[in-house]
């Protein structure tokens, strides 16, 4: 039996940072959202016992460094499984990019083997085991429009967000979220998103409320030390996008269109200055697991 999963990208329509724990982790208060962006996950059992993991990017780790090895790995240890697992997977979700591509495949990797060797296991009590791995693998169990508060596992489900479109862009660039998130502790906050009037927004079907309130936390101080970011939010809004701003902590831009024509003319935009070799049209997603 050979068991396929989507792991679908995501967003943040807006992300904060109200604190640091002694242990490090920093307190986040975030809107999520899925994009159409999708990495592909297959599972099969084998009888060596063993995990087998390969990619189609010759760049992507295959061994207990990927989240999806971890996850099985810890799944077979808590069930006793005796059988091994192939794992094949299809990246198409930009890497270091801020979209949880990591943390998505993690997701996928529990619920492909709750199907494969059908564990009894719930949704409430893989974000419990997964959080332990990384904070955004909870939300991308769940998945959709959520809150996420605490460290990232602390969700909420909002109604859906208003239908749209949605440019993605990734530079020619890796940031690393260590060092941005020690940039902003260095420094003061200035502007808080309004996070409550985001949910609000969405509520209400209210896009252009949405779009108004887009706001990150991070983008100031990724953007302080590549341009190229900016450079891409203009591109954006030039080519019709409502509004257009970082995702995570970058470098990944994307923005939101109310029409499609004026998405598809942004894309030809940016594309054209080969500011991103890594350009999707997308639009919201909420995966029903």
């Amino acid at each position: 039996m050979m068991i396929t999963r989507k792991a679908y990208a995501k967003i943040n329509l807006g992300l904060d940072v109200t604190g640091r724990r002694e242990d490090g982790y920093h307190i986040v208060r975030m809107i999520m959202q899925n994009v159409d962006i999708y990495d592909t996950l297959t599972f099969e059992k084998n009888d060596l016992g063993k995990i087998g993991l390969t990619a189609n990017k010759d760049t992507i780790p295959t061994d207990e460094h990927n989240l999806i090895y971890k996850v099985c790995a810890l799944l077979m240890e808590k069930y006793d499984i005796k059988e091994g697992v192939d794992v094949h997977l299809e990246k198409r979700i930009p890497v270091a990019a801020g979209m949880a591509g990591g943390s998505t495949d993690g997701a996928a990797a529990f619920y492909g083997m709750k199907e494969l060797f059908d564990l009894p296991i719930t949704k409430e009590e893989m974000c419990e085991m997964a959080v332990k791995l990384g904070a955004d693998i909870p939300y991308c169990i769940m998945g959709g429009t959520m809150l996420s508060e605490g460290i990232g596992e602390v969700l909420t489900a909002l109604p859906d967000m208003p239908d749209c479109y949605i440019l993605v862009g990734k530079p020619d660039i890796n940031v690393s979220t260590g060092w941005v998130y020690t940039e902003l502790d260095s420094k003061e906050i200035e502007f808080h998103p309004d996070i409550d009037g985001m949910c609000d927004a969405i509520g209400s079907g209210d896009l252009g409320g949405v779009c108004q309130r887009l706001s990150n936390v991070l983008e100031p101080v990724t953007k302080s030390k590549y341009d190229i970011i900016g450079k891409i939010e203009a591109l954006m809004e030039d080519g019709g996008a409502v509004r257009s701003i970082m995702t995570g902590s970058g470098p990944t831009v994307f923005g939101i269109f109310d029409d499609e024509a004026k998405l598809k003319q942004a894309y030809d935009k940016v594309k054209e200055s080969g500011y991103c070799p890594e350009l999707f049209m997308s639009k919201p997603v909420n995966p029903k697991y």
